[in-house]
């Protein structure tokens, strides 16, 4: 009986939320339930980030519309990039400006260059600089075997997880230079660290970010432009929902070491910390907010 009632009380704690699952990435976080939480409610801006301008892609849901609305709070203006999910961008455009900043909304695919130089030249027409760019989108597709994944799936993968970041660092880059302090942080993963068995082309995209961030950052050093990264854990945001089967969302994040997923606010503050001056010797390192897990990385 003692045993029953432990195995019961395991399957309960591993059990965070309602099984649930979206069919399109990135997901929507309108649908999701519990809805992600972007801002401590105690989080006390400082104008860490005053009169800056940043673009962010994925702006319009998890880490994302976190990063938005706490750049917003430490006083910057910001382009929040995504593919379609207008409602979730128009709520994250509401969050800015309910901080008193302006907020531009930009739909497109982020694997399109042109789409990404677009944006770029859509945020300096409307802020008049750039100051940050993050890079958060992504999309993943889990496989048990290496064989079932196509070259369609693969291309596309890459396309948005790490072409993107060439394209809008490219497009974003010279008007970086303009601005002393510029900064550009990319999204990883833990699972550029320790692999993912069903998640094998995503793990190799997020390898690369590390290393295209440790690379750009060498480059751009001298003109005074800092790269650095962050790597989150599980993170409750809509891609989860949008790539798994509603039982392993149900208990997603309960492995971690500290028995649940993160929320997106636990992840935004890395953000805020790596564009601000409190970061200003740091330039090719990754931050690492995955609930516990070492990877000394």
């Amino acid at each position: 009986m003692a045993n029953k009632s432990k195995e019961r009380g395991k399957s309960d704690k591993d059990q965070q939320r309602p099984p649930q699952s979206q069919s399109e990435q990135p997901g929507k976080e309108s649908l999701m339930h519990p809805k992600p939480i972007s801002v401590r409610d105690n989080y006390v801006g400082s104008d860490k980030l005053k009169g800056r301008s940043a673009l962010i892609t994925g702006g319009d849901s998890g880490i994302g519309r976190s990063v938005a609305v706490l750049y917003a709070r430490e006083g910057a203006d910001v382009s929040i990039v995504y593919r379609n999910e207008h409602d979730d961008a128009e709520e994250t455009k509401r969050l800015v400006e309910k901080e008193g900043r302006r907020c531009l909304t930009i739909s497109g695919d982020v694997g399109d260059q042109e789409f990404c130089e677009s944006a770029i030249s859509k945020t300096v027409d409307e802020f008049g600089r750039l100051d940050i760019l993050v890079n958060c989108a992504a999309e993943q597709h889990p496989q048990k075997e290496i064989d079932k994944i196509t070259e369609e799936q693969l291309v596309d993968t890459f396309r948005t997880n790490i072409f993107s970041m060439f394209y809008l660092c490219q497009a974003a880059v010279p008007h970086l230079k303009k601005q002393p302090g510029s900064s550009i942080i990319n999204t990883t993963s833990v699972t550029a660290y320790r692999g993912s068995p069903g998640l094998m082309d995503y793990s190799a995209t997020k390898g690369a970010i590390v290393s295209f961030t440790r690379s750009l950052s060498q480059n751009l050093v001298d003109d005074g432009i800092r790269v650095n990264a962050v790597a989150p854990g599980p993170i409750w945001t809509p891609l989860i929902p949008a790539t798994f089967s509603e039982e392993k969302v149900a208990k997603f994040g309960s492995d971690a070491p500290m028995g649940r997923a993160g929320q997106p606010h636990e992840c935004g503050g890395c953000y805020v910390f790596l564009a601000s001056e409190d970061a200003s010797y740091m330039t090719g390192q990754v931050l690492h907010p995955n609930g516990g897990e070492i990877i000394n990385g």
